[in-house]
């Protein structure tokens, strides 16, 4: 049995460890991370790349996001509370690429870095911007569209949004592709369902509706191009070719049934891994690039199964 100054020794030493501990667990280094949401696999795959670097690196990371695309109030309360808890740094992928200045300013003013990962801002304030080339991306989507169509005839875009770095370069990037090279091929539409599938169901049947000759759809994000396949099933709509962009369960199998032509695939663990690492960097103090470019390829039913795309795709 203990006497009375042994226990209070090792009462005092075990509060000591433990104060040690809390200080340890409070040194860590603590990154949260800003989605622009939660509900696709792509944010899931982000999500698993940042834990990736997390790990690996020992630092403490936290991943959220609004519950849909469309919640920008959602997201500036998020990043609002973010900042309150002084981060070492903060990863975020903006829903509305100015909407979010005067918060990132406030960062700013703190010395927080701020790493923009998947959709950047219409700022200087981030350290870099973990994300794919989008227009490139997005052009190389409109050059299969054009040669799955034979050079000619109507397309129409479903985006995600036109408030988003990722949504306005999509949209460019394949309407400016068009209008460069294929003289012949008419955009009849663009309409934005905030990344919705059932949003962008209804949008599609409506353009379906209106273009009864339409040739060709693309899809600028998974809830885009889910949306756009489903109101060709509900509708029992023939012959439109579906280009989408993201991976996922639903676009894998539709693209292996031949429902879906093809899609463009990111490297969504790489950005989540790329995030967390910059982020790392810029606490340092470390020189990080204008950009970090996370890659993308075109996948379709010939290469699906390729290591090096399966590497790159998520469900």
């Amino acid at each position: 049995m203990l006497n009375r100054r042994t226990l209070l020794a090792t009462l005092t030493a075990g509060s000591l460890l433990a104060t040690s501990g809390f200080a340890l667990a409070q040194d860590k280094m603590y990154i949260p991370l800003i989605s622009k949401g939660f509900q696709h696999q792509f944010w899931q795959a982000v999500k698993a790349g940042a834990d990736k670097a997390a790990a690996e690196f020992g630092v403490e990371v936290t991943f959220e996001g609004p519950d849909t695309e469309a919640q920008v109030d959602k997201q500036m309360d998020m990043l609002a509370a973010a900042l309150a808890k002084k981060p070492a740094a903060i990863g975020f992928a903006a829903l509305d690429s100015q909407a979010a200045t005067p918060l990132l300013k406030q960062a700013q003013e703190a010395g927080i870095p701020i790493i923009a990962f998947d959709s950047g801002v219409d700022s200087d304030i981030p350290a870099t911007t973990v994300t794919t080339d989008n227009l490139a991306a997005a052009a190389l989507a409109a050059d299969k569209m054009a040669e799955l169509i034979g050079g000619a005839g109507k397309v129409a875009l479903v985006v995600h949004d036109q408030t988003s770095r990722t949504g306005i370069d999509r949209r460019d990037g394949f309407v400016n592709e068009v209008k460069a090279k294929y003289p012949n091929i008419e955009i009849v539409d663009i309409q934005y369902g905030a990344g919705d599938q059932l949003q962008s169901t209804e949008i599609t049947k409506a353009i379906l509706t209106a273009h009864p000759d339409i040739k060709g759809i693309f899809g600028a994000n998974e809830g885009s191009a889910i949306g756009v396949l489903n109101a060709i099933k509900e509708t029992g709509t023939k012959g439109v070719v579906v280009i989408g962009y993201d991976s996922g369960k639903l676009q894998k199998d539709a693209i292996r049934s031949g429902e879906m032509a093809g899609a463009i695939t990111q490297n969504p663990v790489g950005i989540g891994y790329e995030t967390v690492k910059a982020a790392i960097a810029a606490v340092k103090g470390e020189k990080l690039p204008a950009k970090i470019d996370s890659g993308f390829k075109w996948y379709d039913k010939t290469n699906i199964d390729d290591p090096e795309i399966a590497a790159v795709l998520y469900d």
